[in-house]
């Protein structure tokens, strides 16, 4: 009679409350046409195996649900932090908040940026996964179904910060009050007496800023003043956007009195464009940011903004993709929103008479 297989060389998932066995290595390469070795290979992304070999393999965990058991997956002191673009101060304070508790946690951070794509490329995932970080955070940004499978697999968790899209009911997220933010911001104009309020959003296909512009629409419909589509100027959260977004709200014959600018950066642009004109802020224009940036205080004239609590969320992600990294039954199913707050400064007041 032949011995039972050891338990350890078996993963097993939870259905319905009943625990299941799934497929071992040997079942899988014996499937794949395989040598085990190579399946190890394909798990610990080593790049000595044939693209369509490690496909199939890919194919075939993924298919049987395999996970690598914790204790097996030996991790290198590292965390892997993805940007989708890598290039503000916004950035700088992400980065500040997840060191804090990589230093903490004797870990190293691993930068990556995904050149303004959602998700990051293959080669990535397969650095990722030869790499074996205790954690991967991914901001504005997030993973196709075959690059989850494949850090589940190896049992890396990962957490995705800001996200662009939903992320899914079972991915863990950090995020801010962006709709609430984007109603306090507008709701501050209207209380100044501004009537014609513009605004510049971040890109339509991100979360955070359709809930901005939300916001503002909110703001406007509860306090009886119309929705004007030609006040809302389609912007990408970057400066020149901003400013030449600007031009083209300020130079309209009924320009607004007042602009949410949909973040920083923008209503940093919003002012070049403004002083290019010959407006003053606040006294011809009032003016609105979004994030609270380290600038936002020491600018000509110190910027009314949004307070979003960028050091704090990276933060919380790190510590949550290292808590879903020691405990194996942690849910998944995580998403945490950090309170957003009003910073009025000088770039605000009521509009001329």
């Amino acid at each position: 009679m032949t011995s039972p297989e050891p338990a350890e060389s078996r993963t097993q998932t939870r259905t319905q409350g009943r625990t299941a066995q799934t497929a071992t290595l040997a079942e899988i390469a014996r499937e794949a046409g395989v040598s085990a070795p190579t399946v190890s290979k394909v798990l610990n992304g080593r790049a000595d195996v044939a693209p369509a070999t490690r496909s199939r393999v890919e194919d075939l965990l993924r298919a049987h649900g395999y996970r690598r058991r914790r204790a097996e997956a030996t991790r290198s002191p590292l965390l892997d932090l993805v940007f989708h673009e890598l290039e503000s101060a916004w950035a700088m304070e992400v980065i500040r908040g997840v060191e804090n508790v990589a230093r903490d946690a004797g870990l190293s951070v691993v930068l990556s940026e995904s050149a303004g794509r959602l998700t990051p490329g293959r080669t990535w995932a397969d650095q990722v996964a030869a790499r074996r970080p205790h954690g991967v955070i991914l901001v504005l940004s997030g993973l196709d179904e075959s690059q989850r499978a494949l850090l589940t697999s190896r049992s890396i968790p990962f957490v995705v910060m800001d996200p662009a899209g939903d992320p899914g009911a079972d991915v863990p997220s950090i995020g801010a009050t962006n709709w609430q933010g984007g109603l306090a911001a507008t709701r501050h104009l209207v209380e100044l007496g501004h009537r014609r309020i513009g605004a510049i959003s971040g890109p339509s296909q991100m979360m955070c800023s359709r809930a901005r512009i939300d916001g503002y629409r909110a703001a406007l419909e509860t306090a009886g003043l119309p929705v004007d589509p030609a006040l809302i100027a389609t912007g990408d959260f970057h400066h020149e956007t901003g400013y030449r977004r600007g031009l083209e709200l300020l130079r309209r014959p009924d320009r607004p009195t007042a602009v949410f600018a949909g973040n920083d950066l923008q209503a940093l642009g919003l002012y070049e464009a403004a002083r290019e004109l010959g407006l003053r802020i606040p006294e011809d224009l009032s003016v609105v940011g979004f994030d609270d940036l380290p600038v936002a205080p020491w600018v000509g004239p110190p910027l009314t903004t949004v307070r979003q609590p960028l050091t704090e969320m990276a933060e919380a992600a790190a510590k949550l993709v290292l808590a879903l990294g020691r405990d194996e039954g942690t849910e998944a199913a995580t998403r945490v929103e950090l309170a957003t707050s009003l910073v009025v400064r000088s770039s605000t007041t009521g509009p001329a008479e």
